[in-house]
C-alpha cells in the first residue's frame, strides 16, 4: 500500500481491557476501525467495546476477519494462550499484527510466530505499553540517548499491580476465570515482566541477554494456586545487568493500580521514573528524576508525546519496523518465556 492510503484494522480477541488503548491509539493515529470479532461474545470487555464503537461491524468469528480482504492490520487482546495462533493465522493471511502482551505463552508458539513473520514478510508487534504508552519512559530514552547519564550499566524495573477479585475489580471490570489459570495467561513473568525485559534491552542497548535466575511465587493467594502473585528475574547482557520484580500486591489505599518504577543507572548518573504516581508527592503521573555530574533535576513528562501507534501506521505503509525492531520483540518474549520456564517455585505457586 502507499503512504497516502488509510490503514484499515480489525480487533480480534476482546478479552483484556488493554484493547481499549490499542484501538484508541490506532484511531488517533489515523487508522480506520473496520471490524471486530472475539471468541467469547458475552465477555464483559467485548460488550464494552461494542458499546463504545457501535458503528463498527461485528463478525461472527475471529477466523472470518483474519482472512478477510481489505484489512491491513490485526490487533488483539485475546486470552493470552490464543494470541499466538491468532497472530500466525493473520500473518499468513498477509496482515501485520499488533498484540497485547504477552504475545504468546510458550517458546513453541514464539517459534511458529517467527516462522510466520519470515514467510509472510509482515511484522508482529507486542504492545509493551509500560514503555510505548508512558511519556516519562519516552523522555528517559531521549536523555539516555543524549548521554546524560553516561553508559547504562543496570536497570531496576518494578511492576506492581492490583489484583481485585473475581468479577469485582475497581473500574467496573472483574478478573475472569482465565486470569487464575497459568496455562492460559502464561505465568507472571511471561505476562507482566515482559514489560521490564523490554525496558532492560531498550535502555541498555542490548540485542540479547541471559536469564541468570528467576523466581515465581504465590504468597498471598493460596486458595488460587494457578495464580502467581510474585515474580523476579536477574538478567545479564554483555555490558549490563537488570533486576525485575513484579507482583499483584498493590494495596487498596494506593489511588492507582500500581506504583510502577524504573531506575536506570549509568556511569555518569542515574534516572528514576515514577510512572503512575509520586506517593505523598506531586500530583499525577510521569515524574522523572535525573541526577548527573551537573546536579539534580525534576522533569514533568506529562506533556511528552508518545509515537508508538503513529509509528505502527507508518510501518504498515512503508514496510518498516520503526515502532519496535522485530528482533527486539522476539528477544523480549524469548527471555520472558525462558525466565518463566526455568523459574524456581515458592509458596503455593505451581
Amino acid at each position: 500500500m502507499t503512504s497516502t492510503q488509510a490503514v484499515r484494522f480489525a480487533a480480534v480477541g476482546l478479552d483484556h481491557a488493554h484493547i481499549f488503548g490499542q484501538i484508541a491509539g490506532l484511531i488517533a493515529a489515523g487508522a480506520e476501525f473496520a471490524g471486530m470479532a472475539t471468541d467469547d461474545q458475552d465477555a464483559a470487555i467485548a460488550a464494552r467495546v461494542r458499546e463504545r464503537y457501535p458503528d463498527v461491524p461485528v463478525a461472527e468469528s475471529p477466523d472470518e476477519l483474519l482472512g478477510r480482504d481489505g484489512i491491513d492490520l490485526i490487533v488483539t487482546a485475546a486470552v493470552p494462550d490464543r494470541r499466538g495462533q491468532i497472530a500466525v493465522t493473520a500473518l499468513l493471511a498477509g496482515k501485520d499484527v499488533v498484540t497485547d502482551k504477552p504475545g504468546c505463552v510458550s517458546l513453541e508458539q514464539l517459534e511458529e510466530i517467527e516462522k510466520a513473520v519470515d514467510q509472510s514478510g509482515r511484522f508482529w508487534s507486542v504492545t509493551f505499553s509500560e514503555r510505548f504508552e508512558v511519556p516519562s519512559a519516552i523522555k528517559a530514552g531521549e536523555l539516555v540517548r543524549e548521554g546524560k547519564i553516561g553508559t547504562v550499566v543496570q536497570t531496576i524495573g518494578i511492576g506492581p499491580h492490583r489484583i481485585g477479585d473475581r468479577g469485582h475489580l475497581g473500574g467496573g471490570a472483574g478478573r475472569p476465570d482465565w486470569f487464575y489459570d497459568k496455562s492460559r495467561y502464561g505465568g507472571i513473568l511471561t505476562d507482566i515482566a515482559s514489560h521490564q525485559i523490554d525496558q532492560f534491552l531498550w535502555f541498555t542497548g542490548a540485542r540479547t541477554a541471559e536469564v541468570v535466575a528467576s523466581t515465581v511465587g504465590n504468597f498471598a493467594n493460596p486458595d488460587e494456586p494457578g495464580l502467581q502473585d510474585f515474580g523476579e528475574i536477574l538478567l545479564r547482557s554483555e555490558n549490563a545487568q537488570g533486576y525485575i520484580r513484579v507482583d499483584w500486591y498493590t494495596p487498596a489505599g494506593l489511588p492507582t493500580w500500581g506504583d510502577g518504577r524504573l531506575m536506570i543507572l549509568g556511569t555518569d548518573g542515574y534516572i528514576e521514573l515514577r510512572k503512575y504516581i509520586d506517593i505523598a508527592g506531586r500530583d499525577g503521573g510521569d515524574h522523572l528524576f535525573l541526577v548527573n555530574q551537573e546536579g539534580t533535576q525534576y522533569v514533568d513528562c506529562s506533556k511528552v508525546q508518545t509515537t508508538y501507534y503513529a509509528d505502527l501506521i507508518r510501518d504498515v505503509q512503508e514496510r518498516t519496523t520503526s515502532a519496535a525492531p522485530q528482533e527486539h520483540t522476539f528477544e523480549t518474549m524469548r527471555l520472558a518465556l525462558k525466565a518463566q520456564q526455568q523459574a524456581t517455585l515458592r509458596g503455593a505457586a505451581k
